[in-house]
């Protein structure tokens, strides 16, 4: 027959003058109580994970829409100096790879160094704005998210303001006209 001894608290090492074990008073259920602090610890490093993370995603959607903007300038200004070009009879490019390889004259021209991708899309899905004739006079993302910017844009972003969706930032080239004063 198998005898089982019972089992003796834990001890810190040392003993009493007498020579008896000193044991320490409820360390047996010290166990519950750590496995406890345990989960609070991981509850708030969750929560603060979580914070973290959509400060980073927006701050990452912010980026982007700085972005968007200087984008959207080269193209603005890649179409008027198109437009402009001596020699072309002011025109308007029929495709976007036309500001980058312009072969109206004999030497060739060139815009844009490339077509850059909408950084909000992350894919070169440009909305394009034509004129009746076809020819684009400006460029527009294709996402329809809501951008975290509402306020305060540069003069020829002025339309821009409390517009809904990236869609309808559009980088339009609209040349002006000269005014011809008369006398009365």
């Amino acid at each position: 027959m198998c005898t089982v001894e019972p089992r003796e608290p834990p001890w810190t090492g040392r003993r009493t003058l007498s020579g008896e074990r000193l044991v320490l008073a409820g360390q047996r259920h010290s166990g519950g109580f750590t496995y406890i602090g345990m989960l609070i610890v991981v509850v708030i490093l969750g929560v603060s994970l979580g914070a973290a993370g959509s400060l980073w995603s927006l701050s990452a959607q912010r980026e982007k829409e700085v972005e968007l903007l200087f984008i959207g300038h080269q193209f603005r200004n890649a179409i008027a100096a198109y437009y402009a070009a001596a020699g072309a009879g002011f025109r308007y490019p029929r495709e976007l790879q036309n500001l980058v390889d312009d072969d109206r004259s004999p030497v060739p021209r060139h815009f844009l160094r490339q077509i850059y991708r909408d950084p909000i899309t992350g894919k070169d899905d440009w909305n394009l704005i034509r004129t009746d004739d076809g020819e684009i006079i400006g460029v527009a993302s294709s996402s329809i998210a809501t951008p975290i910017k509402k306020a305060n844009f540069e003069i020829e972003d002025a339309a821009f303001q409390d517009q809904e969706c990236y869609c309808d930032w559009q980088f339009l080239y609209q040349p002006r006209r000269a005014r011809v004063l008369r006398k009365p």
